[in-house]
């Protein structure tokens, strides 16, 4: 049986959902709930607690409680779509709840500093927080090396654009890479050179011809879970790049957007071989939590944080405040270490899944590439298959792709290939996605060669 104040709460809450107390209007007050449920002052004062706790209703000192104002609800995508394209996380795997009680617990203990500009390089609390956890990463940093940033995006926006110690200004990126960086190298006329990533890695004799012979500022790289490929560097490589960077003297920009979806124990950042100060980490927090709070950090050796500090203050003056605060809450509270275990493991069988189907669907023309994990992995063409044809194709059938074109500088050879992404599938759609694929390139295919069949016939 319910109590008296739960009767009045589930009373109230009902007509919220049936808008018979519409989103913005005022409740009775507490005198006049206590007469309509025939219960006392105290009883209708904690329903509308329970209800304020569940964020329905809020309350305005002496003037009473209001309906919350709810925003139209998400739009759906329809079921049967299968989107390969998505770099956002799943919804469904979201720490909504989690999260939103860091933020109110945020605004009751830091409300006095949640309104006022703070440090450019973030919360000195939250930078303690970080240190120990990027230490589980093998990421030994001093809160004084700690620069908290608005999104990954920002962090590489600023080093393309700021001076390095080394006084040079080319920058080196694999190729493919994330398509994000490409666009702030262009956008700030940075001269950029490209070297050739595969499965295997990259070719370390063309580095060292690169940082020998070129004005190499910073080698920008995603040695884990690359974005597109999917692949990883192994440990000797990443000691490798650290050796030549010293010898050479050129920064390392090593972007770890991926580093809570790691499943190896053994598999360091290249931060963790840097002796010199040559390697800049920096980490998102979007993969993980909610990317629309814009998080990340950036872990820069001395000779760069003064720099970075200036060119961070004049972009935005300082990352949100609020969301830095519950960010620390979220972290010190254990919950974000329990909240990555089970995206870990989610995204894990999905890759599993994807591997499996690649293998009995696809054929032979088309050659998966598939990591270890993450989120992202391509399937190479065949040369006569256009990328654009299979992507528009697919489009018909509720079935998105995209091409790795985004991810190549303008004048570097391009392979032909599309991007797979789980992140915002499971298990069935990834079945149907690719049976669909392979549907669809075999068709094509098929096409093809009869079309070439027709123009070898003379008709003289």
């Amino acid at each position: 049986m319910k109590n008296k104040y739960e009767v009045v709460r589930d009373s109230i809450k009902e007509q919220l959902r049936t808008h018979t107390i519409k989103p913005g209007e005022k409740l009775p007050s507490i005198r006049t709930a206590s007469e309509r449920w025939s219960c006392s002052l105290n009883t209708a004062i904690r329903a509308y607690q329970e209800l304020e706790k569940e964020h329905l209703i809020y309350s305005i000192p002496k003037s009473g409680y209001y309906a919350v104002l709810r925003p139209l609800q998400r739009m759906r995508l329809p079921e049967e779509r299968i989107d390969f394209t998505a770099a956002s996380p799943d919804p469904e795997v979201m720490p909504f709840k989690d999260f939103q009680h860091c933020l109110n617990r945020a605004i009751e203990l830091y409300e006095d500093q949640l309104f006022s500009y703070s440090d450019p390089q973030g919360f000195f609390s939250l930078r303690r927080a970080l240190e120990s956890h990027l230490a589980e990463s093998q990421v030994f940093a001093s809160p004084s090396q700690i620069c908290v940033v608005s999104g990954a995006q920002q962090a590489l926006h600023l080093l393309a654009s700021m001076p390095f110690p080394n006084g040079k200004s080319a920058v080196l990126v694999e190729q493919p890479t994330f398509h994000g960086m490409l666009r702030s190298l262009e956008l700030l006329g940075v001269t950029v050179l490209g070297i050739q990533r595969t499965t295997a890695g990259i070719d370390m004799d063309e580095l060292e011809r690169h940082f020998r012979n070129n004005q190499i500022k910073f080698f920008y790289t995603v040695p884990r879970f690359h974005n597109p490929l999917g692949t990883s560097y192994t440990t000797e490589q990443k000691k490798q790049i650290v050796k030549l960077a010293q010898r050479y003297d050129v920064y390392i920009v090593e972007d770890d957007y991926l580093a809570d979806m790691e499943t190896s124990l053994k598999a360091d950042p290249i931060y963790s071989y840097d002796q010199s100060g040559r390697v800049l980490y920096v980490k998102s927090f979007s993969k993980i939590m909610l990317p629309g709070l814009r998080l990340a950090t950036v872990v820069l050796p001395p000779s760069v944080m003064e720099t970075f500090r200036l060119f961070k203050a004049s972009c935005d003056s300082s990352t949100a405040v609020l969301s830095q605060a519950a960010l620390e809450l979220y972290l010190n509270s254990g919950m974000y270490d329990h909240h990555a275990a089970l995206v870990r493991e989610r995204y894990r069988l999905r890759m599993e899944t994807l591997a499996d189907c690649c293998q009995r669907y696809l054929p032979p023309q088309l050659h998966a590439q598939i990591g270890t994990g993450g989120i992202f992995s391509r399937v190479l063409l065949p040369a006569e298959l256009d990328a654009q044809d299979i992507i528009a194709a697919l489009h018909q059938k509720n079935v998105r792709v995209t091409s790795t074109n985004q991810s190549y500088l303008p004048t570097f050879p391009r392979e032909n290939g599309l991007r797979i992404s789980i992140i915002q599938t499971d298990a069935d759609k990834i079945e149907r996605g690719i049976a669909l694929l392979a549907e669809t390139a075999t068709a094509l295919l098929q096409k093809q060669r009869k079309e070439g069949q027709w123009r070898m016939i003379d008709w003289t």
